[in-house]
């Protein structure tokens, strides 16, 4: 699987201060990429009066989030206790499981780190062109997921939408703060992958631990969730047991549904098929349209019917047939038509 350069993701490239070291660097080597970005940085920012979405009351919130996560992403590393506490793999990836979940966790699961796990080189937070070496790198993924609330989500591309993301940011960097710390204080290395501080690519790792599969939107999806969730991660050198990846056929699924295509606001998603492949997706064309928003979409999350909480009995197998992808189809269409939309926003949050 081919690595990802951080530097090449919207966010790092949205961070380079114009005609700055790192502004200039990346765009002398990609120079393709300078009239659409420059574009974006002229467009009014996430939260601004000037975009579509602002909410005078519930707009801050998003960023009050994201002001959070950045204050406290240089504790995602620490040093360990110096007492190593001798601990079957067996017990203590029931227990670190158990308090994930207990923490607030709806999915987790283990995986050995791979090389295709990891970003090739940072683009962020004053690491700009950082190769990730080795002694970066740990032997096991603890990944989680977090729930976001489905009635904000079925607000997209409204600001409840933005609300409850940011709140899955912040909950999933407060459990892999609390697995790293209890990790680190029984004397063994470990480090929360979180919101503005990652060396590695979430979905990835999620997807070889057993959490879903990565569909057509770029989304790690759930089979009970759908892309309803946020994502986790703590790496270690605490030797735990692995889960096996398990595949249900999202796919193939994708391949027959398109939803998330046929909704995308920016043309982002490709209609193709590539069964064994990572499905084609324009961060640029998604980006464009979170800037004129002034927020993230989030449609093509309300628009994947495995988001909508597809019916038990649809899910009996534990790979679907062609059969149960043609009955969520067809219950998807009748229960949520083009897409679940909710048009009123009184009483969805507090």
């Amino acid at each position: 699987m081919k690595k990802i350069d951080e530097r090449d993701t919207m966010f790092a490239r949205m961070s380079y201060d114009f005609n700055g070291k790192e502004y200039n660097d990346y765009y002398f080597r990609n120079p393709d990429k300078k009239i659409i970005d420059d574009e974006f940085r002229n467009m009014p920012d996430f939260g601004s009066k000037e975009t579509t979405t602002y909410d005078e009351v519930f707009t801050p919130l998003g960023n009050s989030n994201f002001k959070f996560l950045a204050d406290i992403k240089h504790l995602v590393n620490g040093k360990c206790s110096e007492e190593k506490v001798n601990v079957s793999p067996e017990k203590i990836t029931k227990a670190i499981k158990k308090l994930g979940k207990y923490f607030g966790a709806v999915e987790i699961g283990i995986t050995k780190m791979e090389d295709y796990h990891y970003y090739s080189y940072r683009g962020r937070n004053g690491h700009y062109g950082e190769k990730i070496k080795e002694y970066h790198k740990h032997k096991y993924g603890i990944v989680f997921a977090v729930e976001m609330e489905k009635n904000l989500i079925n607000r997209a591309p409204n600001v409840e939408e933005a609300i409850t993301v940011t709140q899955g940011y912040v909950k999933a960097a407060i459990i892999g703060m609390q697995l790293s710390y209890y990790i680190r204080e029984l004397g063994y290395p470990a480090r929360n992958h979180m919101d503005g501080n990652y060396l590695i690519i979430a979905p990835r790792v999620a997807e070889d631990a057993g959490l879903g599969e990565v569909g057509r939107n770029g989304l790690l999806t759930n089979k009970k969730y759908g892309s309803r969730i946020r994502l986790g991660v703590v790496t270690t050198d605490l030797q735990l047991l692995e889960d096996e990846k398990k595949l249900f056929g999202l796919k193939e699924f994708c391949d027959l549904c398109k939803k998330c295509s046929k909704n995308c606001l920016g043309r982002a998603i490709s209609d193709k098929s590539l069964k064994d492949k990572e499905f084609n997706f324009s961060q640029e064309n998604c980006f464009k349209v979170w800037k004129k928003l002034g927020t993230d979409c989030g449609v093509c999350i309300s628009s994947c019917p495995f988001s909508q909480n597809v019916p038990n009995e649809l899910l009996k197998n534990e790979i679907l047939t062609k059969e149960d992808m043609d009955k969520i189809l067809e219950w998807d269409k009748k229960t949520n038509g083009r897409r679940m939309y909710l048009k009123e926003k009184d009483n969805l949050i507090i």
